[in-house]
């Protein structure tokens, strides 16, 4: 039981701070596209792999939600410092992964607790819309070059400036693009 409760707690402050990292391709103008995708897929990964975890050890329906509201008041706390720092605060930011929580206990209610199921359906809902999701942050935040200018970072090393990306030449849509890899990916991390 102790042992259960440490994982929690770890696996819930790692996705808080891998999540607050996430949000942080406002910052980076250039390639916020490419950088959707990718961190459409790490909160993907720390959001199924915690919630699974709860729907399978408890065996409640409705454990993955709360997990994920774990996820979220985490983070506003870990943001409100952030705040206090002088960074942007955006309560729409961390809400974004209650939907996709409650597709993985909808699907694991909905086939009376199966857990290949859970795997299959619930890793395929929750990887297909977390980045819709996501982009409603994206959409919802204050605008990017607005935030960028307004919250410089000179601390960048000169090996992470962005460089002009050839936006478009390998996909046009990064909902569509991080939804097709999530749907793949979740299931894996959710098994």
């Amino acid at each position: 039981r102790c042992t259960h409760y440490l994982f929690i707690v770890v696996v819930a402050v790692n996705s808080t701070l891998l999540t607050i990292n996430a949000g942080d391709y406002i910052f980076y103008t250039d390639w916020a596209w490419t950088s959707f995708v990718v961190f459409s897929i790490s909160q993907t990964l720390m959001l199924v792999v915690g919630a699974t975890y709860y729907l399978t050890f408890t065996g409640v329906p409705g454990t993955a939600t709360y997990y994920a509201l774990i996820m979220t008041v985490y983070t506003w706390i870990a943001k409100g410092a952030w705040f206090a720092l002088g960074y942007p605060y955006d309560f729409i930011v961390t809400p974004v992964w209650l939907p996709s929580a409650m597709l993985l206990d909808l699907a694991y209610w909905a086939t009376k607790k199966n857990k290949h199921s859970l795997i299959l359906f619930g890793g395929v809902l929750c990887g297909m819309s977390l980045p819709l999701f996501n982009m409603v942050n994206l959409i919802t935040v204050a605008d990017p070059l607005e935030t960028a200018f307004k919250y410089p970072r000179p601390t960048l090393p000169p090996y992470m400036t962005p460089i002009e990306p050839q936006v478009g030449k390998f996909y046009n849509n990064p909902v569509a693009l991080g939804a097709g890899a999530g749907a793949v990916l979740a299931c894996t991390f959710a098994a």
